[in-house]
């Protein structure tokens, strides 16, 4: 979410780089001695928030701020992202650093800890991690796909998982290496980048997961360069009320029966369906349902409890309301509209937009507080044709906050 569109937690992936570069080179007798006879070197590694004459304040990852003073001679060297050593390293002046450059500073710190005098700055530029981001977001838009967990063999190294399109349900096996970077959503976090490194240990049926890889000519698997997964709540139903200045809106979820107070940040995609895409899913939802089903064939009296969904347009089953009762996310590939790469499209509302009786379906953070990652308004077509809720949230368009809108098309 920032907004649509995978975004890779830079904070983390920088973070790794800089400290990587630069693990101390020198022995530790020579360092005993070191440490004898001068102030002892630190390291710290942020983000440029101003720059005032040779002073740098930095934001830094985990901590406070700190001002960075850079002495005279210190060494100023630029390195693009994802750099292993400084073997492609370019000299730069302090001139050329700009705010927002994430930097790591190396120098001897002040008493308090509040400040360091910088005898060398390492930069990653800040128009370069753009830069870099947006190739990254592409790859996701193009190598990606999202679902719902459904086993997880970690001796194999595999994840297999329920793609689901507005054409239908596909599984998926998601083959991991060593490489394979795992990341986890925090619990009530809507951003990627605090997603955690995981494991597959970590990964459970119900989960919803996205990877982004090379996938087999059928589609049938892939091989994952990269794999986020977290377990969100979902619900369907009306706005009871809205409050502005809290940030939050209270909804009547259709599948607890109990109202539900949900946070709406800046983070939250929130997104209007059109009235011509909300009837063609309902009537998509009423024809899927089993004859003899109230509400199949075109009714609008709404389906029974505990439908499931298997096979309908919207793909996963819903078990009648279950934890994490659908997935969004599905690949074009093998015909059918990917519902999340549509959801990207449409037009974005805020919270000012949402009145009491609006019909909504949200994809938010578990817990007593709930955060929304995705809410879609303008659904009360899908939840007169599935009242109970049960298929209406095999709709539920799941985003990951922070992660590239949409799959491989």
């Amino acid at each position: 979410m920032n907004r649509e569109g995978i975004r890779i937690g830079w904070s983390l992936v920088s973070a790794i780089v800089l400290a990587a570069l630069f693990l101390p080179a020198i022995s530790q007798p020579a360092a005993q001695a070191q440490q004898a006879s001068q102030p002892a070197i630190t390291r710290r590694i942020g983000a440029i928030k101003s720059i005032n004459g040779n002073t740098l304040t930095l934001s830094q990852d985990s901590g406070p701020g700190i001002t960075a003073t850079v002495a005279p001679n210190a060494r100023i060297l630029r390195i693009a992202p994802g750099a292993k050593d400084l073997k492609d390293a370019t000299a730069i002046q302090l001139r050329d650093l700009q705010v927002g450059d994430r930097v790591r500073v190396r120098g001897q710190a002040s008493a308090d800890g509040n400040a360091i005098a910088a005898l060398e700055v390492i930069v990653m530029a800040r128009t370069d991690l753009e830069a870099r981001r947006q190739q990254e977001q592409q790859d996701w838009q193009k190598r990606g796909i999202g679902g719902l967990v459904s086993s997880v063999d970690a001796a194999a190294g595999t994840v297999k998982i329920s793609v689901t399109g507005l054409s239908g349900k596909k599984e998926i096996t998601v083959q991991t290496s060593k490489s394979t970077v795992i990341r986890r959503y925090a619990p009530n976090s809507v951003k990627f980048d605090d997603a955690k490194t995981s494991s597959l240990q970590q990964i459970h049926p119900g989960d919803q997961l996205r990877a982004r890889g090379d996938r087999s000519a059928d589609g049938s698997q892939m091989t994952a360069d990269e794999i986020v997964t977290g377990s969100f709540r979902n619900v369907a139903g009306t706005v009871n009320s809205v409050d502005a200045s809290a940030g939050t809106i209270s909804v009547q979820d259709l599948l607890s029966k109990k109202a539900v107070v949900v946070k709406i940040t800046s983070e939250s995609q929130l997104h209007q369906l059109p009235p011509e895409m909300a009837q063609r899913v309902a009537m998509r939802l009423r024809s899927s349902m089993p004859p003899g089903t109230p509400g199949a064939g075109g009714s609008a009296s709404g389906a029974s409890a505990g439908n499931g969904g298997q096979g309908t347009a919207g793909g996963a089953a819903a078990n009648g309301g279950g934890r994490n009762g659908g997935a969004m996310g599905g690949m074009r590939q093998g015909g059918g509209a990917d519902f999340q790469q549509i959801l990207s499209r449409m037009p974005a509302v805020t919270l000012a937009d949402l009145h009491k009786g609006d019909a909504v379906l949200i994809v938010a953070t578990e817990g007593a507080a709930s955060t929304a990652i995705t809410l879609l308004t303008g659904v009360d077509p899908i939840l007169q044709a599935a009242p109970t809720a049960g298929q209406a949230m095999m709709l539920t368009p799941w985003s990951l906050g922070g992660a590239p809108a949409g799959d491989a098309q």
